[in-house]
């Protein structure tokens, strides 16, 4: 009975959707967190009669035909890219991107990563890292003797000092962009990796080539919105449950058949 095989993928997809919903509101306060939505497709069909197939010798062409569908599978898990809100911190190097882009980050062994964190830290040595202690390209140290930073909009970086009235220009914040952000593949950790579904990274200025700027004393916030989330959460538990009246109702009657005398 091709029912309970039916019923079966679609309580397996309606689980893997509950499993997406969960990611997301367990991120609910992740800076920079995009949300994901699970995809699915219908599996193939049985051909009982396929349409246009000719049934008669006067050449009559079945209009519809008999295609029997056999479940449901997940296609994709793709993320819904929206700029989060804003908050204010007023840290030095807490920057937000207003727009398109990912800072690039230096990765043990030499890979790249890139992140929309923007919660950057100083090492003992001044060096500005990630949360996790990676370094942000392209590699700005900020001097021990510096009483403040400024950074504006195009990502430069200026030192105050005491005793000295212009700031000194420690460096600039490159962003990138790619062709398909969504082809990103995440590894935890805010990071994300390039493949050949994202394209090649694009290093530009911010403000240049459609990237977004930069903002110092902001992060952003999760996009995850948490009515949504839970409507669909009540959408995939229904859909579980009309699933599993389904499996009920054909062991039913497999068992009805079975007592046929």
């Amino acid at each position: 009975m091709k029912a309970l095989q039916i019923a079966a993928s679609g309580m397996a997809a309606q689980q893997m959707r509950v499993d997406v919903v969960s990611n997301n509101l367990a991120n609910m306060s992740t800076t920079a967190y995009n949300a994901r939505r699970a995809d699915f497709a219908d599996l193939n069909y049985q051909q009982v009669s396929r349409p246009g197939t000719i049934t008669a010798n006067d050449g009559t062409i079945v209009p519809t035909g008999v295609q029997i569908g056999l479940g449901v599978r997940p296609s994709a898990v793709s993320v819904v890219l929206a700029q989060g809100a804003l908050s204010q911190t007023g840290g030095d190097l807490d920057l937000a991107i207003e727009g398109k882009g990912y800072f690039e980050v230096s990765l043990p062994g030499g890979t790249t990563g890139y992140t929309r964190d923007g919660s950057l830290k100083r090492t003992g040595d001044g060096l500005i890292v990630t949360s996790d202690g990676h370094q942000v390209a392209p590699g700005i140290t900020i001097p021990n003797d510096a009483r403040s930073l400024a950074i504006n909009a195009a990502s430069e970086v200026y030192a105050y000092f005491d005793g000295r009235i212009e700031p000194e220009l420690l460096g600039q914040f490159s962003l990138v962009s790619f062709a398909n952000e969504k082809g990103l593949e995440a590894t935890g950790s805010n990071l994300f990796l390039e493949t050949s579904a994202s394209g090649p990274a694009n290093v530009g200025a911010p403000g240049n080539d459609s990237l977004g700027t930069l903002r110092q004393g902001y992060l952003e916030d999760s996009s995850v919105d948490a009515v949504k989330e839970v409507t669909e959460l009540i959408k995939a538990q229904r859909g579980y449950e009309m699933n599993a009246k389904v499996i009920t109702a054909a062991d039913q009657m497999m068992a009805s058949t079975t007592q046929v005398r």
